[in-house]
């Protein structure tokens, strides 16, 4: 029997998806229930696990996927690419805070390194604000270049030219009618 989400997502699905589609564009997997999170994060393989929780504040998601995107075109990055979305995918969101970043203060967006089901580099919303995507790629490229050894980048350099990045304002965003 397919799992399915208990809670609706707070906004409407259709104008969130641009957002969703500029992580999955440069090869992130949407992990958008809690089995899917657990069967990427339980995986004890020694290899690394970029998470990122999407979200639709402007501001700091603004400069969050912008500048996850141009940290993938690094010469290392991690070996998988996965997301949930704050507000979107709640249940998932929920086995990901709970199971796997137990310590960490929730916020969105939030990017974060797991290895083995643990966290080895977190970057929270707080680290995010205020900053340029360039210079949260910055903040991950050091990181990617401690923790990760695939080789990169997650896409081409000619592919990565024509990403458009989603921009809007979270309270512009229409909330879901289902609510």
């Amino acid at each position: 029997m397919p799992e399915i989400n208990l809670r609706p997502p707070i906004y409407d699905p259709a104008a969130v998806q641009p957002m969703r589609d500029e992580l999955i564009y440069v090869g992130f997997n949407e992990t958008v229930t809690p089995a899917k999170v657990d069967e990427t994060l339980s995986l004890k393989d020694d290899k690394t696990t970029f998470v990122v929780i999407n979200s639709v504040c402007g501001c700091a998601a603004g400069s969050a996927r912008p500048g996850a995107t141009l940290a993938l075109q690094n010469k290392n990055i991690p070996d998988r690419l996965i997301t949930v979305f704050a507000g979107q995918d709640r249940d998932a969101v929920d086995t990901l805070r709970n199971n796997y970043l137990k310590d960490v203060p929730p916020s969105s967006p939030f990017m974060a390194i797991v290895k083995n089901g643990e966290p080895v580099f977190i970057l929270p919303r707080h680290y995010i604000e205020g900053r340029t995507p360039e210079q949260v790629s910055e903040l991950l490229v050091d990181a990617f270049n401690e923790f990760c050894t695939n080789a990169g980048p997650s896409i081409s350099e000619e592919a990565y030219a024509k990403l458009v990045h989603a921009r809007a304002c979270g309270s512009s965003i229409p909330l879901n009618e289902s609510n």
